[in-house]
């Protein structure tokens, strides 16, 4: 196995490295997939989208997850790499440009599968400079011990992000014990907390908290349902108190200028600014209610990937809603409560934003 990229190792004369970035704190929005009506990679707006989430000030990207949907690692479709590699490309040119001093952009590549595949994908992701790897919980049939060793070997390639997914799109319940003995693997530099669920939420956090790590592990929000809840908790833990660093999250990949600026009040209000903690959390149900209708919860979640799409295909963005499994479509007036919420809360939104800049992005 390939040792750890540089980006891997601490930085030096006082720069930050992209572990570096992860660890204090960062909008890392999951790339989703560009198509064309064939369903055949749309290159130029495959590039588009990674140009967008860097112009909106994303502190990193995270690619080959959930929303670039999982079948792009199939072999009649081989587009694993090619994915990869364009955002890859993309950060590249936009850290070559960065002024002195400013941190660089965090690459996290989603690995998938038993021991063997999720570890060549870690190859692949180090060979193209990624910093670390979103390791995917779903692995039909292997018990909690399984996924530590599986951790472990994919750790020897690069830096992991342990993965909390909930159920209805096939992530399952883990105990306290394993988040335990993953934070104290030395590799595990972060864990993204998404099962959709506050109790199983707070036990992460206890967990990690429990770990002789636990002060080199960054939790990270996965829960699309509770941003700001999440992001606005100081959880008190039996070592004192524990926050989110920052979040991973599929809502972040639609609308992300604004959800950069929603961060930033977040950060201001984490510090003591109790007039805006009171206004987030007024508007935390509105971002809720945005994201049942973008990820389809009334339907179960079956339109999650094409409501994110739907809301970048009316930007323009994107040019269709098409995905990979031609039976994963809008579901009934899916595309309508979208619009409906985006008219509802504006400051959610980024249009004017995205008008300004697409041709630029689409070059």
């Amino acid at each position: 196995m390939p040792t750890p990229t540089p980006a891997a190792a601490p930085a030096a004369s006082g720069a930050r490295s992209a572990l570096d970035v992860l660890a204090a704190g960062a909008v890392v929005p999951a790339h989703p997939l560009a198509l064309d009506a064939d369903r055949r990679l749309d290159e130029r707006r495959q590039r588009a989208l990674t140009r967008y989430y860097l112009a909106s000030g994303a502190g990193g990207v995270a690619v080959g997850v959930h929303t670039t949907q999982f079948e792009i690692r199939e072999p009649s479709v081989g587009l694993l790499r090619p994915v990869l590699e364009s955002a890859a490309d993309i950060v590249r040119e936009h850290d070559a440009d960065r002024p002195a001093g400013a941190p660089p952009v965090v690459k996290v590549a989603g690995a998938c599968g038993y021991t063997n595949q999720a570890v060549a994908e870690a190859e692949l992701a180090a060979s193209l400079g990624y910093d670390a790897v979103l390791l995917s919980p779903a692995v039909p049939g292997a018990d909690e011990a399984g996924l530590l060793d599986r951790t472990r070997a994919v750790g020897e390639v690069l830096p992991v992000i342990g993965f909390y997914l909930q159920d209805a799109v096939g992530g399952r319940h883990l105990s306290p014990a394993y988040w335990r003995a993953l934070a104290d693997i030395p590799s595990v530099v972060a864990v993204k907390t998404a099962p959709f669920d506050r109790y199983r939420t707070a036990e992460v956090i206890a967990a990690v908290a429990a770990s002789d790590r636990a002060d080199e592990v960054a939790l990270y929000t996965g829960n699309d349902d509770a941003i700001i809840q999440d992001l606005l908790t100081p959880y008190r833990t039996a070592r004192g108190q524990r926050w989110f660093a920052g979040g991973l999250l599929g809502q972040w990949a639609v609308w992300t200028h604004a959800a950069v600026r929603l961060w930033e009040e977040i950060r201001a209000a984490r510090a003591g600014d109790h007039a805006l903690t009171v206004d987030l959390l007024r508007r935390a149900p509105q971002l809720s209610e945005a994201n049942a209708a973008v990820f389809d919860v009334r339907y179960g979640f079956r339109g999650c990937i094409p409501g994110v799409h739907e809301v970048l295909r009316a930007q323009g963005l994107l040019a269709g809603t098409w995905c990979l499994d031609a039976d994963e479509r809008l579901s009934p007036g899916q595309a309508e409560e979208i619009a409906r919420v985006a008219a509802a809360y504006p400051w959610l939104t980024d249009d004017d934003f995205v008008r300004e800049h697409l041709d630029d992005w689409l070059r």
